[in-house]
């Protein structure tokens, strides 16, 4: 077997489970949604606005995997799988205690959040109700996120698919039970999430316990591995902080293009995110091959893991670029009933697909450098990157009429995804990230 055919299998080794776990996550919510749905329009609103609320604290806090992912996968390719173990499980205690304090803070200041949203009573206390049942799950929903990094690591990514598909299917069934057969309504969906999530935070402490008695590793945290793991996790949260505002940047732009703007650039930011989970799959394969291949010191995989995942990304970004523009004039249907909305929708599609093999470049790069523990230049280019990108943001509110929506998701796709590409691709070509050792 060649050189890169082995490549090949090890990047569609990781790659592919890693695939099936992102698309079983954000079936919770849609379970959720379907499930509260039937209940009425003031449970569903409700659901949506607690949704939202946890869906920024979740994404701010994904940095809990990036930062256990690279550390395990450098100590275990130095060949010190105790040591990876070992940062694995403080990895989780860091989780498990932010996990607490944010469950108390969510406690105190669930209605308030709420309220910010200035919604009907009906709606609020729905939402109220759902989050403060919901963030009693955010220890264990922490500690998921952390245990996955930890496999990432150990360059297992079929557990976690395993325990995301079993934990979903769990999710389905206890929400039905206990919203209609229970009779407990919306706050009957939020304790089956809380009740799934704890289990799969059950399952992967039974992994890491075993996995760590049977190398003899400690189970009580360190406090020198949960203070690197803060370290590292403070710059990875300035990172996710800069992507989420210019998310929140993209939304608030595309409000003022009226009702029916907003509606299909919703769809398209929709659509991307779903696009994106095929290439954050590599992004995976990239930190766990990445960071291994640096703790066992050879610099030469790490050059050839980068090229053929970015022949990949590129590629993969390219062929979905090419799908997506060849349904773009029928696709409208699907999401819309408005003829408005799906007049404008071609044209925005049709822009998306043309920057979709940037960002199959940008998320593979991502993830090589995440792998590398390169936190820092990723938070400080972050904040580059929204600079470059409200200027740009600001001149496509110019555009009018039908173009305005396109030109939105130029200064998005291109502008924004294109400003990431740059500093990434800047970094990628030096050397300086590829620092080799167990740390």
């Amino acid at each position: 077997m060649s050189a890169t055919r082995a490549l090949d299998r090890d990047i569609a080794r990781l790659a592919v489970p890693a695939l099936g776990a992102l698309i079983a996550e954000p079936l919770f919510l849609l379970t959720d949604t379907a499930l509260v749905g039937h209940l009425g329009a003031a449970p569903l609103a409700g659901l949506g606005v607690a949704s939202v609320i946890l869906q920024t604290a979740v994404g701010l806090l994904i940095f809990l995997a990036y930062a256990t992912t690279p550390t395990v996968a450098r100590r275990l390719g130095a060949g010190d799988r105790p040591g990876a173990l070992r940062a694995g499980i403080d990895g989780l205690w860091f989780a498990l205690g932010v996990g607490v304090v944010l469950a108390g803070v969510g406690l105190a200041t669930a209605r308030p959040l709420v309220d910010a949203f200035d919604t009907s009573r009906r709606v609020a206390d729905a939402a109220t109700t759902y989050l403060t049942i919901s963030v009693l799950g955010l220890p264990a929903m922490l500690v998921v996120i952390a245990a996955t990094g930890l496999l990432r690591g150990l360059q297992d990514t079929r557990t976690p698919l395993v325990v995301a598909t079993v934990g979903f299917a769990a999710n389905a069934l206890l929400n039905a039970v206990f919203l209609y057969g229970f009779g407990w309504g919306i706050a009957g969906s939020a304790w089956g999430t809380v009740t799934a999530q704890a289990g799969m935070a059950a399952v992967y402490a039974v992994i890491a316990v075993r996995a760590a008695r049977a190398a003899g590793v400690p189970l009580r945290p360190g406090l020198d591995g949960v203070g690197r793991t803060a370290s590292s996790g403070a710059w990875l949260l300035l990172r996710n902080a800069c992507l989420r505002a210019a998310m929140l940047a993209t939304v608030s732009a595309a409000a003022t293009l009226g009702v029916r703007g907003l509606a299909a650039v919703q769809i398209a930011l929709t659509l991307f995110s779903a696009l994106a989970f095929a290439l954050d799959a590599l992004a995976i394969a990239g930190q766990a091959l990445v960071g291994h291949a640096l703790g066992a010191g050879d610099r030469e995989r790490v050059r050839r893991v980068t090229r053929r995942l970015l022949l990949w990304g590129v590629a993969g970004g390219a062929v979905l670029g090419l799908l997506l523009a060849a349904v773009s004039g029928v696709l409208a249907p699907v999401f819309t009933t408005d003829a408005e909305v799906a007049r404008l929708l071609p044209g925005l599609l049709l822009a998306m697909s043309a920057g979709i093999p940037v960002a199959g470049f940008v998320f593979v790069l991502d993830g090589v450098l995440l792998g590398a523990g390169d936190a820092r230049y990723l938070g400080l280019t972050g904040l580059v990157n929204v600079a470059v990108y409200l200027p740009l943001l600001a001149w496509s509110l110019g555009a009018r009429g039908d173009g305005a929506p396109v030109a939105l998701w130029f200064a998005f796709g291109l502008g924004y995804i294109g400003a990431r590409a740059v500093t990434l691709g800047l970094r990628a070509a030096g050397s300086r990230w590829v620092v080799t050792g167990a740390r």
